[in-house]
């Protein structure tokens, strides 16, 4: 039987793998077998951390409405659910962004969620 020489295809292919094992410890840098099997399994990692880090943005957000919103005498609960009976649409991340950077805004968005409130 011919010896198949598979020349720079092979090379090319490892070269690749252990470019993506770049930082890893150990021998999961240098060696094809163990930087192959890490690899997959941080890129497996990755998928899923992906999809976490939306909940984790959220939780951001609920926090900073929440602590922005205590300043008002109000709870994050109350708030938005006198925001969700005005009628006012805004998502959490605008929210967030507002009580941050536009205090002026979210402080009359605050004030007309507690005269809703009141009624």
């Amino acid at each position: 039987m011919v010896r198949v020489k598979r020349g720079y295809v092979a090379r090319r292919r490892r070269k690749k793998l252990l470019k993506r094992a770049k930082g890893f410890r150990g021998s999961l840098s240098k060696l094809f077998r163990p930087s192959h099997q890490a690899v997959i399994r941080a890129m497996s990692y990755a998928t899923a951390h992906r999809r976490k880090r939306k909940g984790d943005f959220r939780a951001i957000w609920i926090t900073r409405i929440n602590a922005a919103v205590r300043q008002y005498g109000l709870t994050y609960g109350k708030f938005m659910n006198g925001l969700k009976r005005a009628k006012i649409l805004i998502d959490r991340k605008m929210l967030a962004e507002m009580a941050v950077n536009d205090q002026e805004t979210f402080k009359k968005l605050a004030e007309s969620v507690k005269e809703k409130g009141k009624k």
